[in-house]
C-alpha cells in the first residue's frame, strides 16, 4: 500500500516558488503538524536551499560519517539524487535537527563514485529505477522499509508536478505568503501536463497575513 503524499510548499499569491523570502520557521511548524515518516525532496531544491539559506557549504567532521541517534518521531529527509550532484554537502542536511538522517534515491544511471561515497558514510541508498527514479516504486519502498504512512514533499516545481501527473499525490498544502512576485515568478503548477480537480479541506490565517489552504486531490 502507497503512503498518503502531501505536497507542501510556500508560494506567494501569485502561485510563485521563488522570487521571495518564505517564513520557514511557520513552513516547518506547519509540516511538522502532519508528523510525517519521511520528506521527499529533490536535489535542486537541497542545492537552492544551501544557496539561499545557508552559509555554505562546512567542511566534514568525523561525526559526519556516522548516522546520527535522534528521536523515532522524527522524519528521515528522502533526497532524490540519481546524478550525484550533492556529493561532499549531505551532511548540511544530515546536521539538520529535525532530520532522522538522511536517504539517498538513485538509479541505475547513478556514478559509482557516488555510491562509495555514500557508503563511506553510511547513508542509507536504494537504486529504484534504471535512469530516473520510479516515484511510485519508491514511495512503495518508503512504506516498506521505513513503515512511512505519511510522506511530505518539500521540493519544487519539477518533483512535485511529476508525483501530480502520476496521481501519487493526496493532498496539497500551500502556505500563501502575502507578497506577488509578478513577471519573475515560477509557478508552482506550471509544468503540470493535466489538469486537476481539487477540493478544500481546511483554511486557516495565521499572524494575520498568512493564509494556509489545504486540499484534498479528487481521484
Amino acid at each position: 500500500m502507497l503512503p498518503s503524499v502531501i505536497l507542501h510548499n510556500s508560494v506567494s499569491i501569485d502561485g510563485s516558488l521563488t522570487g521571495f523570502e518564505p517564513d520557514m520557521a511557520l513552513h516547518y511548524r506547519i509540516a511538522a503538524g502532519y508528523h510525517p515518516e519521511a520528506t521527499l525532496i529533490g536535489s535542486r531544491t537541497v542545492l537552492k536551499g544551501i544557496e539561499l539559506f545557508g552559509e555554505g557549504v562546512p567542511p566534514e567532521e568525523p561525526c559526519d560519517f556516522e548516522r546520527p541517534e535522534r528521536e523515532g518521531s522524527l522524519p528521515y529527509w528522502v533526497i532524490i539524487d540519481t546524478r550525484g550532484a550533492l556529493q561532499g554537502m549531505l551532511h548540511s542536511c544530515r546536521r539538520f535537527e529535525y532530520c532522522r538522517d538522511v536517504v539517498v534515491l538513485v538509479s541505475g544511471s547513478t556514478p559509482g563514485e557516488y555510491l562509495a561515497h555514500l557508503e563511506e558514510r553510511k547513508y542509507r541508498h536504494h537504486e529504484v529505477g534504471s535512469d530516473h527514479v520510479d516515484l511510485k516504486q519508491a514511495l512503495e519502498l518508503l512504506a516498506e522499509t521505513y513503515q512511512a504512512r505519511t510522506v511530505l514533499t518539500d521540493t519544487g516545481q519539477i518533483l512535485g508536478n511529476l508525483l501530480l501527473d502520476q496521481g501519487l499525490v493526496a493532498g496539497i498544502s500551500l502556505l500563501v505568503h502575502p507578497v506577488i512576485v509578478g513577471a519573475r515568478s515560477y509557478p508552482i503548477f506550471g509544468g503540470l501536463t493535466n489538469p486537476l480537480k481539487l477540493r478544500l479541506k481546511h483554511s486557516e490565517v495565521f499572524e494575520k497575513e498568512y493564509l494556509w489552504q489545504v486540499y484534498e486531490v479528487e481521484r
